[in-house]
């Protein structure tokens, strides 16, 4: 019986497999630390306010690669190079999701569009990683490994969330409103493809480090363009909703320490 629990033990309990998750993930969150911190440096004067929480955001994210690179050495493994069609982050910026690179690596200052861009893109992919660990969660948090780097990871993740639906809702008031919806909108829209794209790559990879049959892979397979199906019918709404949520300022204090595992 396949399902995510049995699906991710598999990887889970296979070095070669799961250095390759543990690599991916830690170089995706690696690079969106980068992101926040030079968004943090460029924020805009208007804006001055923001930059401790982007801050707080970027640490986080560096954090989690630490902790997935700390996952790897406890087993006595080394990151492998992640392979370019598995790079959700780079494929996000090379489809227009996030501030573009360029844009980042100047030292000319956001504009208040840029930010209300960076901060409706952040709430699509904050949405899609929050329902990741917290799936994650649900089956691993008291895996004697990595039940205790899925918790952290997982509570930082509802925190994005929450920080970007408290700060968008913000700058709906101050007359963005209809800037913001078009962006989430188009953002989620190519996030759903993108996901896709990234989960069939993963799966062919980890396929054959596994050896799986090819009826077991073409059952992944079909399961990941149902999930994308639904997404692009009806699916991608809950990426787009705002509401103020129930952790209110939820990047307001410094960011929490990395585990240390032994």
């Amino acid at each position: 019986m396949l399902s995510a629990k049995s699906l991710f033990q598999e990887i889970l309990d296979n070095d070669e497999s799961f250095r390759l998750f543990c690599s991916i993930a830690a170089s995706g969150e690696s690079q969106g630390g980068w992101e926040n911190a030079r968004i943090a440096a460029l924020v805009p004067p208007s804006e001055r306010a923001l930059a401790p929480k982007i801050t707080r955001h970027g640490a986080d994210e560096d954090k989690h690669g630490r902790i997935f690179n700390a996952l790897l050495k406890k087993r006595g493994l080394e990151p492998v190079p992640v392979p370019p069609e598995t790079d959700y982050t780079m494929l996000l910026e090379r489809h227009g999701i996030g501030l573009a690179h360029d844009k980042l690596m100047s030292d000319q200052p956001l504009t208040v569009q840029d930010i209300v861009t960076y901060l409706a893109h952040s709430r699509v992919t904050e949405q899609r990683a929050s329902e990741q660990m917290d799936l994650l969660r649900k089956h691993f948090a008291d895996h004697p490994d990595i039940g205790r780097a899925v918790r952290m990871i997982s509570g930082d993740e509802d925190n994005h969330l929450a920080y970007c639906h408290e700060e968008l809702l913000r700058y709906a008031a101050q007359g963005h409103g209809r800037a913001i919806q078009r962006t989430l909108r188009e953002c989620a829209l190519a996030e759903i493809r993108i996901y896709r794209d990234v989960s069939l790559a993963v799966m062919d990879h980890m396929g054959r480090i596994l050896g799986w049959s090819r009826p077991k892979a073409a059952v992944l397979a079909a399961g990941i363009h149902a999930v994308y199906a639904w997404e692009r019918l009806a699916g991608w709404r809950r990426m787009v909703s705002l509401e103020m949520p129930e952790r209110r300022d939820a990047l307001g204090g410094p960011a929490t320490s990395a585990p240390e595992f032994a």
